[in-house]
């Protein structure tokens, strides 16, 4: 009798790479490249055991943020990770609130999208400089208790905060408008030149050099230049 599988023949198969898992690769790349633009920034800028606030500093770092971060294509979900990796996660053996706040504020000002929200009660430690820079068309919410110099150098965008502000609020800040649900600390809107401040609650102290934009508190005006 003939074998009736005589005329079948094994033929090699290859398995083809579904385009999920390139995607899922892509993904972890983006991040990746996300998470060691802030450990090369960190290893530039840490010379001694603390990093100094000083506004040149300041600008050099978001710079280099920046520039690390334009051809990148990411969006919230990439900016959530990296700061609960920041938070928790031993893969960075060390954060630094000023450059980690700068490097998330250039994550928030380089990404396509146009509202972001932070959801700072998910994380132990404080990120100041949130919203630094946050140019015309961009809104960030943060909910929960941001650190010190929130809205720093805010460049026309809005930042909404639900939660309290620490110090230097707003600081140098051009245009756009902060609002804050609780309070804010000391130094509140020190240098600004432009713009609103609007704050539900108590503001610990308000500063004392101001070339424009104005301060409300609870709804009335308590500083303005020509106030």
């Amino acid at each position: 009798m003939k074998n009736p599988f005589i005329d079948f023949h094994s033929e090699s198969y290859q398995i083809k790479e579904r385009p999920a898992h390139r995607i899922a690769e892509k993904k972890q790349d983006v991040f990746n490249r996300i998470i060691k633009g802030y450990l090369d920034l960190v290893e530039n800028e840490i010379k001694d055991l603390a990093w100094i606030v000083e506004h040149g500093r300041v600008v050099k770092v978001y710079g280099a943020a920046v520039e690390g971060l334009q051809e990148l294509q990411y969006d919230q979900a990439y900016i959530d990770e990296f700061c609960a990796e920041l938070d928790g996660s031993n893969s960075i053996p060390y954060m630094i609130p000023g450059p980690a706040g700068l490097y998330a504020s250039a994550l928030v000002n380089c990404s396509q999208e146009s509202h972001i929200s932070l959801r700072l009660g998910d994380y132990q430690r404080p990120f100041h400089f949130l919203g630094y820079g946050l140019p015309e068309g961009k809104t960030l919410t943060l909910h929960g208790d941001g650190g010190d110099f929130i809205g720093a150098g805010l460049n026309g965008g809005r930042l909404v905060v639900q939660g309290a502000a620490g110090n230097w609020c707003g600081a140098g800040m051009m245009r756009g408008e902060i609002l804050v649900d609780r309070h804010t600390g000391r130094n509140t809107g020190e240098w600004m030149q432009g713009g609103e401040i609007r704050v539900d609650g108590q503001i610990d102290g308000i500063g004392k050099m101001l070339f424009g934009g104005c301060i409300f508190k609870q709804g009335r005006l308590v500083a303005s230049p020509g106030g």
